[in-house]
């Protein structure tokens, strides 16, 4: 049992390993230029050689990114309550939310530069919308299918709606909420780049976009590989919270 808990750990890291072997082996046997599509090595090499602005256009998509994520948890948990606290807010409010989320955000990025104009602000907006949605389905669908024998029970015993829904809905919808954030972390960081790459002037989605139009390959691939080592990062930070707050949540969670 521990052996395969060992392995379950270290699996993503074997796997990652692998891909990259076998990535770095399949474009030196077939001699694939760089600028179509370059390896790892070659990626490492623009990581050394501008650590300095890689780092800083990081930085500052991490900081737009959580400014926008913090306002979708906001809105998301606010609305997520009112929509699943009250079948009439969720019969009129939830199919609305659900147009909204269809629209595309690539088509709302010009919007918001008219608005705001060129820089930071479609970037925040722009992983705020696209974030906020997962976070507040997942905290109604917590509320929403509390049990009704459950709440009959607690009524009987002369719990109001409200104490409920704050000491038996919230608590169950926690698992459900942090579920919501793995997602909606991800999804921020696509608005945020997204927006860089139309209407910035700072950060990794113009730095892409830069890279991009200079036939950089190199250097925009490992601008998409710090993207992604900062989104799993906060991935496997939400993961570590929710093991230690909604174990009970989760089958095998406990150490054997």
């Amino acid at each position: 049992m521990k052996a395969d808990r060992h392995f379950e750990r270290w699996a993503p890291v074997i796997l990652g390993a692998a891909i990259v072997l076998l990535w770095q082996l399949g474009v030196t046997a077939f001699q694939v230029p760089e600028f179509i599509f370059p390896s790892p090595w070659q990626i490492a090499q623009q990581f050394a050689e501008f650590k300095g602005p890689l780092l800083a256009a990081a930085w500052t998509t991490f900081w737009v990114t959580m400014v926008g994520f913090a306002l979708s948890i906001a809105a998301g948990v606010l609305l997520g309550f009112l929509i699943g606290s009250s079948r009439v807010a969720y019969a009129a409010v939830y199919p609305l939310m659900v147009g909204f989320n269809a629209v595309p955000k690539a088509a709302i990025v010009p919007i918001l530069v008219v608005w705001f104009g060129i820089g930071i602000g479609p970037g925040i907006l722009t992983a705020f919308l696209i974030s906020f949605f997962p976070i507040m389905v997942n905290i109604a669908t917590g509320l929403a299918t509390l049990e009704p024998e459950l709440e009959d029970v607690l009524r009987v015993l002369g719990a109001k709606r409200w104490d409920v829904l704050v000491k038996v809905g919230l608590p169950r919808a926690m698992p459900y909420f942090y579920g919501s954030l793995k997602i909606a972390i991800t999804l921020a960081f696509v608005g945020t780049v997204l927006a860089e790459m139309t209407a910035g002037d700072s950060g990794i989605g113009n730095l892409i976009q830069t890279a991009g139009s200079q036939q950089r390959m190199p250097l925009a691939f490992a601008g998409l590989v710090a993207i992604s080592v900062m989104a799993m990062a906060m991935y496997e930070l939400f993961s570590w919270i929710e093991r230690h707050t909604t174990a009970w949540a989760h089958r095998g969670s406990q150490n054997t």
